[in-house]
């Protein structure tokens, strides 16, 4: 029998903590279930979950919050839920490190499409530049760009800037490969959805714009070029 993803639930509300944690384990997951970020981050600590779900108004100390400390210890993926689609709230979240987001109220069903499709790009990934166990989308070697500036390990799944190891995360490398396998060719962000997120659906393509800004400070702010009304592109 496989084992079972196990997932860690934050939520201060009863309610929907209690029958989100139900659907859950209804779709086959193991759920710890806690209604702070305090207990959240002891949880965390004492069973590393293979994925986060976290609330972002949550009492003790908040999700984005939360995500900022998962995110000092481990690459593990993150999925932020809120009440709110305010810009603030989404961009918070993805900048503290979230992979993804999820409007409340949501569907149980959506809601366990996209945590399985976050666990499809990467796995469970552990470690600094863990990357996915589904195949990359550039073959085995090492790519240079920028007059070597630029260096990375499509099999080590590592990227040096000037000889010095770059720690990504798994979806910033996920983008990065992506860029790195058209360099010179613009990408959509609607494209960069589809094949580092996994959406078949539309989604918000501010989770792209952050992630490139988050990506962009540790390869370089000039590397990852802006084309306006198109989307972006890797110089070569």
């Amino acid at each position: 029998m496989a084992e079972q993803t196990h997932v860690l639930f934050v939520e201060d509300d009863d309610v929907i903590r209690e029958a989100t944690q139900l659907a859950l384990e209804r779709d086959g997951f193991a759920v710890t279930a806690m209604p702070d970020g305090l207990s959240g981050l002891e949880a965390f600590r004492a069973d590393r979950p293979d994925i986060a779900l976290l609330d972002v108004m949550v009492p003790g100390l908040d999700g984005v919050s939360l995500c900022r400390r998962i995110r000092d210890e481990s690459t593990v993926p993150v999925i932020m839920l809120s009440a709110r689609a305010d810009s603030i709230d989404v961009v918070l979240g993805l900048e503290a490190g979230a992979d993804d987001y999820v409007t409340k109220p949501f569907d149980g069903a959506v809601l366990v499409a996209r945590i399985r499709a976050v666990l499809r790009r990467f796995g469970h990934a552990s470690g600094p530049n863990a990357g996915t166990d589904t195949p990359s989308p550039v073959d085995g070697g090492l790519l240079s760009f920028g007059d070597g500036d630029l260096e990375i390990d499509t099999e080590g799944m590592e990227v040096l800037k000037g000889g010095v190891p770059v720690a990504l995360t798994p979806t910033e490398m996920r983008l990065l490969l992506e860029f790195s396998s058209a360099p010179g060719t613009v990408l959509s962000r609607d494209k960069l959805l589809e094949r580092v997120w996994d959406y078949g659906w539309g989604g918000d393509t501010r989770v792209v714009d952050v992630h490139v800004q988050r990506l962009r400070t540790k390869i370089g702010q000039d590397r990852i070029e802006t084309v306006r009304g198109f989307g972006y592109k890797l110089k070569a």
